[in-house]
């Protein structure tokens, strides 16, 4: 992999390829946990890194026509937020997801990146051990086999690395020692490597494998909605203190919205802003996140989406302002969540002890308990100001109740399918 410098100040410029690692695999291989702890161990070596889940980009529903399976607008997606990353100062990245077999990485969809794809792979008694270990179907399963399968034939990664009985620090180890990840991540600039130009795919002739495709054009743009705003489709954003159910509801709301028949998008704020370090000039990183959705929320509105749905954190009004800023003339809706001190500490601690679905780098998890008791007492602290600020166009209680619950009610306040 390309040298991965330390100083943020010193950020690759447009033109320059940012090094970017992508780890993929069938379900159930451990891609997004492999790929955090590279991600953490980077940053502890100094390296001003930025991390993207892939499958956190494709929040639409149904698949357009043209891009079944969402390839190309995770792909376009991931291009977008990879160059919010570079201007706030990420001198790498790191990415966890599938890749389509038959296309390979979409490298003419990313922008100027110099990446570097490595392929995780297990055994097939691994793989249904640990798929169905999370809750996958069993009907599913034959799924994952044969992509595992197709992916093995493929040959389209610059590096494997076997999984079976690992733990994912040494999964990360083996990941970086596979890369030729240097040993030193201070090296001051991608040109002074000593690095064989090989270990990088800016151009086709890098690769011993046949060149990539042209340029495919970018997702259609889909015919105006007459539900969408003249902005382009409307946003409703759920906000409110940790513990509260933001993403919960929020992608409950998102697909209701499809089973209505409707078009539906949706964004995580929270995984569109993982860079670290935080830049300094940026409190919360809304500046970050809220450009990160401006490009998202233009390639989702090209994809043919009708409403979109967002989550994620807002302290004040200045916060709000930041994403309205970022997409003028956007009907947003801004939907505050409210949770009691008992319902927060309950669910901190059970997202703390794994319950929920797995987030990426989730701040919660495995930690002690007094830790958490002492996150869910803040949590409430929070929630009771934003309740004083009377933050947001409505606000809902979520304890005691379903997702479904607090989403009907939301859909019917707001007018939502």
């Amino acid at each position: 992999m390309p040298p991965m410098p330390r100083s943020p100040a010193s950020a690759p410029g447009p033109a320059d390829p940012l090094p970017v690692l992508w780890l993929c695999g069938p379900p159930g291989v451990g891609k997004t946990t492999a790929a955090w702890e590279v991600r953490s161990r980077l940053a502890r070596e100094g390296a001003a890194v930025a991390f993207v889940d892939i499958d956190q980009l494709g929040g639409l529903v149904p698949d357009p026509a043209a891009d079944p399976g969402r390839h190309l607008l995770q792909a376009d997606n991931l291009g977008a937020v990879l160059a919010g990353f570079r201007a706030a100062g990420a001198r790498c990245a790191v990415v966890s997801g599938v890749l389509d077999p038959a296309r390979g990485a979409p490298v003419e969809r990313l922008g100027p990146v110099a990446l570097t794809v490595c392929l995780l792979r297990a055994g097939r008694d691994t793989l249904e051990r640990r798929f169905l270990g999370r809750g996958g179907a069993a009907a599913l399963l034959p799924r994952v086999l044969h992509e595992a399968d197709a992916l093995d034939a493929a040959g389209i990664a610059d590096a494997h690395v076997d999984t079976d009985d690992l733990p994912p620090s040494e999964v990360a180890r083996l990941v970086l020692e596979h890369t030729d990840r240097p040993a030193s991540v201070a090296q001051p600039a991608l040109e002074n490597s000593d690095r064989p130009a090989s270990a990088t795919r800016p151009t086709p002739e890098h690769t011993d494998r046949p060149a990539p495709a042209p340029p495919r054009p970018g997702l259609p743009s889909a015919a105006p909605s007459p539900h969408a705003s003249p902005g382009g489709p409307p946003v409703l954003w759920l906000c409110g203190a940790t513990g509260t159910g933001k993403s919960t509801v929020g992608f409950a709301l998102h697909l209701r919205a499809w089973q209505a028949g409707r078009v539906s998008g949706y964004v995580d704020l929270d995984q569109i802003g993982m860079v670290h370090p935080a830049p300094a000039d940026d409190p919360g990183g809304h500046r970050l996140k809220a450009g990160n959705l401006a490009r998202v929320y233009r390639n989702l509105r090209a994809a043919g989406a009708e409403l979109v749905t967002v989550t994620g954190p807002a302290e004040d009004r200045a916060a709000i302002e930041a994403y309205t800023s970022a997409l003028p003339g956007v009907e947003i809706t801004v939907c505050r969540l409210h949770a009691g001190p008992g319902a927060l500490a309950e669910r901190i601690l059970l997202r703390g002890r794994g319950g929920g679905w797995p987030q990426p780098g989730d701040p919660l998890r495995s930690r002690p308990d007094d830790e958490l008791l002492h996150t869910a007492a803040e949590a409430s602290a929070q929630a009771e100001a934003l309740d004083r600020a009377a933050l947001g166009d409505l606000r809902t209680t979520t304890d005691g109740r379903t997702p479904e619950q607090i989403a009907e009610e939301i859909a019917t306040r707001t007018g939502r399918p």
